[in-house]
């Protein structure tokens, strides 16, 4: 089986890569060669998902694709050349990474997005399975500052989920795309969190206290805008603090143990895991 990975440079396909079997013949597809990492073992291809005269090649001879697109306003479009690419190739099944609470009445746009790409997968005549992570735990990761851990999530309560996680989900569908043909699975942790608990089991794991000071919706938005992130993607990630704050993330399900046979991770697993990296520079 041929797999082909997207999204190869980032967080989340790069975890994919470490989860995947080596029995797999595996491709990343990539814009730039020379920015490929975590890829031992897998054929590096180019091709970008925003040029769809670019994919041709890439996607010859691929069984099964993961698709993930960067989040903004253009993420329909990549997600729509990637599957007519795939339809031209012979592809048989495309593994979506959509969104939590992907949606036409979705309170962000990006669920709103995310809904019209997942609508036109299940529409293409391929096999499809569709994964939609809730929160990463690992958005948190750099957030405290000295003492504090700084959110926008007000008292929200979450059921969040390690990207390692998503990545052995990832990996298992993909390997078996059978098992899980025309399937929506919501991935969640084993419990809800809010930011003010993670910061308790942040100050365990640190050895000191850590508090959690909770931003307006304005604030988060000027916060990410001088942390350099983009305006859409910083008024987007405002949204979504938005609805989490107002209960819209308060949830877990069981799709994930259901499928891995196993608990995901829990927060404090993470905490441990990760100790090294939960302060910000």
């Amino acid at each position: 089986m041929t797999i082909l990975i997207t999204g190869a440079t980032g967080n989340v396909s790069g975890a994919l890569l470490r989860s995947l079997p080596t029995t797999d013949d595996v491709r990343v597809l990539v814009r730039d060669p020379g920015k490929a990492r975590d890829v031992a073992g897998a054929e590096v291809v180019v091709g970008d998902l925003d040029q769809p005269r670019t994919l041709g090649p890439a996607f010859e001879g691929v069984d099964t694709l993961w698709l993930l697109t960067a989040m903004g306003p253009q993420a329909p479009h990549a997600s729509m050349n990637a599957v007519w690419a795939a339809r031209r190739a012979g592809v048989r099944h495309i593994v979506r990474m959509s969104a939590v609470g992907a949606g036409h009445e979705a309170p962000t746009r990006n669920g709103r997005l995310h809904a019209l790409s997942d609508a036109e997968l299940m529409a293409s005549g391929l096999g499809w399975t569709i994964i939609r992570p809730h929160f990463f735990m690992q958005n948190l990761l750099g957030s405290v500052n000295g003492d504090t851990l700084f959110g926008n999530l007000g008292e929200g309560r979450l059921g969040m989920i390690d990207v390692r996680d998503i990545a052995d989900f990832a990996a298992r569908v993909l390997t078996e795309p059978e098992n899980h043909d025309g399937k929506v699975y919501t991935l969640t942790g084993p419990a809800v969190i809010s930011l003010k608990e993670a910061a308790e089991q942040f100050g365990t794991v640190l050895g000191t206290p850590i508090r959690y000071h909770s931003l307006s919706e304005p604030e988060a938005y000027q916060a990410m805008l001088g942390a350099g992130l983009p305006d859409w993607i910083a008024a987007v990630n405002a949204e979504y603090g938005t609805a989490y704050a107002g209960g819209w993330g308060d949830f877990t399900t069981p799709d994930f143990p259901d499928v891995m046979g196993r608990p995901a991770r829990s927060f404090a697993d993470f905490a441990r895991d990760f100790a090294d990296r939960i302060r910000g520079a």
